[in-house]
């Protein structure tokens, strides 16, 4: 069992930084470039300087989100190793983190985003489909945590069950 919440700490935890990359990626380089096709990032990134906008701010506080994510599931990863957390509970832990991940993908749109769609006059929806595989994985993770949790205090009353039965 030992071995088993290591490996879900650590899997979990590459999950949630795999996670937070996307979600800087798509709003920082790939939603701008569907947005504006033909132009690079760079030229993106210079209009909307020479329009007013604060490009460096949203790029940082995009990049702030991904580190708040990734920071909270090396905390989560911490204590799983130092306050030896079932396998299960470290699990429901790190799927919150993604399935929350959600809010944060939303959020992150109206950095570059919106400024992307005011400098060019364009909508401020998505503009790939990678906002989407952000969306449906964390909805994927919101509906495993109960599922990880029963199926693991079920196991766990098992074992409890078979050491007194011992």
């Amino acid at each position: 069992m030992g071995n088993t919440r290591i490996v879900v700490g650590l899997v979990g935890t590459l999950v949630v930084a795999l996670y937070a990359g996307l979600l800087a990626v798509n709003a920082l380089v790939l939603d701008p470039l569907s947005a504006v096709p033909g132009q690079s990032l760079g030229a993106i990134y210079g209009h909307l300087d020479a329009q007013g906008f604060q490009v460096r701010t949203d790029v940082v506080a995009v990049l702030v989100i991904a580190a708040v994510g990734i920071a909270l599931a090396v905390t989560v990863l911490i204590v799983t190793l130092v306050r030896r957390t079932t396998a299960h509970v470290a699990a429901a832990w790190l799927l919150s983190i993604v399935a929350a991940g959600a809010v944060q993908v939303f959020g992150s749109g109206f950095q570059l985003g919106m400024d992307v769609a005011d400098g060019y006059g364009i909508g401020g929806e998505d503009h790939t489909i990678w906002a989407g595989v952000l969306y449906v994985t964390s909805l994927v993770a919101l509906l495993a945590i109960p599922v990880v949790l029963v199926v693991g205090e079920r196991r766990r009353g098992r074992a409890v069950s078979e050491t007194l039965a011992a």
